[in-house]
This record gives structure tokens, sequence and C-alpha cells, in this order.
């Protein structure tokens, strides 16, 4: 049986991808993990730059532990890419010419685009970056669709900030979005430049919208991440105000096996799905879930960012009903995995503290 070629584009992990083909515009966070499940059924392609959160961009860094360590998985990652036969194209896709040809060269019949800026506090600090490897590399990947015959479908990675702060503990795909700040305001253009292209050249779509991301190899610095190896260091888990805020923690697994199912499911088309694990829990949760980890764990509260919204539970109606998408991973479940990734092959010899 002939696969599908997909494509993706990641943040800089440019990932296109595709069922017949597929091609990924994709970030090394979780990308490589997205394509390596595709390639099974898929003829996957990727395409990074290499510079966001990425190889190149941590040689740039003060030689230290931890950046040592990320590049080590950043390569363990491209190895993953490269042991399960998926071609790697090693081209920035803010370079619309090049990018144009270079989909033109793979035709897909999926394209998946995560290229962003992962972190929202830093795309406050620098706008023009995030704007230039989000919404930039997102217009060329959708113009350059524009001469694909055979494209069932175009996937977009938004994310749960283009709510802004929830009115309600609770909120689905229908919730009214008014986004804080300048990550949430560029997913929520993203979107509605994807949908645009729906309208005026009729480009199948699908938006996903996640929250709170985390699993391994992931070098993106979000919260979980960041806890778990400041605990390693032995160093105080930052906490933002007194640590009630909620969020929809959701593990790489789960964000996949939906993305999985949105492909093989034609009832996802031109749609938008909350994809989560579908119940909030509060940063002091995930506290006490570390300390059975790290007994001796230490906390020291900061002044809350006000830029950061205060968000909860994103439904997954939508998913379990159209999909049958059911998620597997608590967060006690998911943190296990984890943690267990840590202390495997001297990961966690790079964090522990000297002193």
């Amino acid at each position: 049986m002939q696969k599908k070629h997909w494509f993706s584009l990641r943040r800089n992990w440019y990932n296109y991808g595709c069922l017949q083909c597929l091609h990924l515009f994709t970030k090394l966070s979780f990308g490589h993990n997205l394509a390596i499940t595709l390639q099974k059924e898929f003829n996957v392609s990727v395409i990074d730059s290499f510079y966001v959160n990425n190889v190149k961009s941590f040689k740039n860094k003060i030689s230290n532990n931890q950046n040592r360590f990320y590049i080590k998985i950043l390569k363990e990652r491209i190895r993953l890419l490269r042991e399960n036969k998926i071609k790697i194209y090693n081209q920035d896709a803010r370079n619309y010419k090049k990018i144009s040809t270079l989909v033109d060269k793979i035709n897909p019949n999926y394209i998946f685009h995560l290229a962003a800026v992962a972190h929202a506090n830093v795309s406050n600090k620098n706008p023009f970056s995030t704007f230039d490897n989000s919404v930039r590399t997102l217009e060329n990947a959708l113009d350059a669709t524009r001469s694909l015959k055979k494209l069932k479908r175009f996937f977009y990675l938004s994310s749960s900030m283009l709510y802004g702060q929830f009115k309600k503990s609770t909120v689905n795909e229908d919730t009214i979005c008014e986004p804080l700040g300048i990550y949430g305001a560029l997913k929520f253009a993203g979107e509605k430049m994807v949908i645009g292209y729906n309208q005026v050249f009729k480009t199948p779509y699908t938006i996903i919208r996640p929250s709170a991301l985390y699993g391994e190899r992931c070098v993106s610095r979000r919260v979980i991440q960041i806890f778990i190896e400041s605990a390693l260091k032995d160093e105080p888990v930052l906490i933002n105000g007194d640590g009630k805020e909620k969020l929809d923690f959701t593990y790489i697994g789960d964000l996949i096996n939906g993305m999985v199912k949105m492909i093989k499911n034609n009832k996802s088309k031109n749609e938008i799905f909350n994809l989560t694990y579908g119940k909030s829990r509060s940063i002091l949760e995930l506290i006490n879930i570390l300390k059975s980890y790290f007994p001796k764990l230490k906390i020291k509260t900061i002044k809350r960012d006000k830029l950061m919204p205060i968000r909860g539970t994103l439904s997954m109606n939508k998913a379990k009903k159209l999909l049958k998408f059911k998620s597997e991973y608590n967060l006690e479940k998911g943190i296990e995995k984890m943690i267990n990734w840590y202390k495997k092959k001297d990961n966690e010899k790079y964090f522990i503290s000297k002193n």
C-alpha cells in the first residue's frame, strides 16, 4: 500500500507532512514525535531552519550544563528522525521563494504548520522575532499551498492563549477570543489567516488549540519542564502569584494522538478543536505531585505577570463527539513519564547541583 505524503513546518522545525505525502513546518518540541508517529503510515518530510529553540540557537548561547543538555536532546531528535527514515530539509521558512519551491517539489497531501516562538514571555519581550517566526512563516506556508493540486488539509497549531482571561472556569471553541499580549494576539491572527485562505482559495484546514504542553525531549522552557529542572538542580521552584491559578496541562502523547485522529477523520475538516487533557489543575497541585519525587522541593513566590491570563479548563466535548478522542494522560501519569525520562540515559547528571 502506497503511503500518503505529509509535510510539516516547525517552529524552527518547519515541518510539512503527508498521509499519502505529509509535510511538517514544525517545532522540535513535539514535532519530531509527531513525525515519527505519522511515518508509520505516511511519507513524512520535515523543514527546519534549526535556529529557534534548536541546535544553532543553543550553540550561540553561553556554554553550561543546561545548554549542553539541550544540544544533546536536539541532536537526539534529529537522530530519531533519521533512524525513522524521515527526510529533513534545512531551510528557513521565512524565505518565501525557497519555501514555495520546496513545497512544490514535495507536493504534499497534508501540511502541518507548527512553526512559532513557543513562549508567551519571549513573545512579549521580542515581538518582531515572534512575528517573523510565526506569522511570516505561516503566510509563506499558506501561500505556497495555492499551487498544490493534491492538498487535503492544512493543519495549524494555535494556542489556548488566544482566549485571554477566562471569564468562566471552562471555555469551548465558540468562546469569544480576547487575547492578552503578543503571543495570543499573533495566534489569533494566525487562525484568521488560515480561515481567510479557506474563504478565498478554498484551502481546507484544521485548527488545533492545545494548552500548557509538556513531555520528553522538550527545550521550550514551559512550566513543567522548568519546575522539574529546577528540582533536579536543587533550586527553588518559582511560582507566579499564589499558585491557585489553574492550567489544562496537555501531555504530548495526547496531543499527537488527537492530531492523528484529525488526519484520518474528515469531520475535522474546516473545524477548530481544543485538544488538551480536558481538566485543569492548579500550580499547587502540580507542586504536590512533584514533591512525591522531590521531597525537599523548594518554593519561592514572585509577583504575578499581569500579561499572563487567568486560564482554566478547555472543553473537549467537540473532539470527543466528532473525533471520538479520549485523553489518556492525567497530570500524575504524564509527569511520571517525564521524570523517568530525565532519570535515564545520564540526563539527570546535567542538572545535579555541585553544592
